[in-house]
């Protein structure tokens, strides 16, 4: 008889998010905790010297380097709906995508994958022709990388279809919808404040590949990665928390493709 294959996931975050004298999270102590990093590429948070040293802080830890891709708007944090074309979702991943593999680079090291930011990654997760001019961006630059994307989304279609490896995102600390999609940060209650919650939340899409959306109907979804967020005043302790609770159910923890 076979020996029972062991469950794994990967734990991303989204980090290098500081710019110029305003700082934001505490990188180093998540970066001991995640196996993915999503580095922000100057769009939405980052600059170029945090750019260098966030990619010098994950090769210090062992953690895959990804491109954090935003629209264009520091002011929002990315997270204000700005129209834009699949013809400019294609420039604009292209151009971060660049920007990133240039420091990863020259530190000696590659890129593992690349995650759109905030109002990119929500209008792509629903708009299968952004989706398709992002994947098709990172398909032209580096067909290897992998494009996490919102499971059972649109997004995650596109990678599949451009022939790229997908790694379907859930995520802890989010209400969902019934579709599938999340609930907006906008809606009050969008972000789960509770470690416990969040946790239970996390495990139940990990082991059981579904989660309750906040009208109570079960959504299935297959989660290959797991978002933590990096900003907030206890994310540093709520991801220890869940890395203990994956490892304590004997869940693996490693990036996508990649061995523990």
């Amino acid at each position: 008889m076979s020996a029972a294959i062991r469950k794994t996931i990967d734990i991303n975050s989204d980090l290098g998010e500081s710019f110029g004298a305003w700082r934001m999270g505490d990188d180093a102590a998540l970066l001991a905790v995640v196996s993915s990093a999503n580095i922000a590429c100057g769009f939405h948070a980052g600059d170029p010297d945090i750019m260098r040293r966030t990619v010098a802080l994950a090769i210090e830890h062992g953690v895959a380097i990804g491109a954090h891709v935003s629209l264009p708007d520091l002011q929002g944090f990315g997270r204000r709906e700005i129209p834009v074309t699949p013809a400019e979702a294609y420039a604009i991943t292209l151009y971060q995508v660049g920007a990133l593999h240039g420091f990863a680079q020259a530190a000696g090291t590659r890129l593992h994958h690349v995650k759109p930011h905030g109002a990119l990654y929500n209008m792509a997760a629903r708009d299968r022709r952004l989706a398709d001019g992002i994947a098709q961006a990172i398909r032209d630059f580096d067909p290897t990388l992998c494009l996490f994307g919102l499971a059972n989304s649109a997004l995650v279609d596109a990678g599949r279809e451009a022939g790229l490896p997908v790694a379907a995102e859930a995520f802890a600390d989010r209400r969902y919808r019934s579709d599938g999609s999340l609930q907006p940060r906008r809606e009050a209650d969008a972000v789960i404040t509770e470690s416990d919650e969040a946790i239970a939340q996390a495990m139940a899409m990990v082991r059981e590949g579904r989660v309750r959306a906040v009208d109570g109907d079960i959504v299935e979804l297959q989660a290959d990665t797991l978002c933590v967020h990096g900003d907030g005043a206890h994310a540093v302790a709520f991801a220890r928390q869940l890395r203990a609770s994956l490892e304590a159910a004997d869940i693996g923890i490693h990036a996508p493709g990649q061995r523990a």
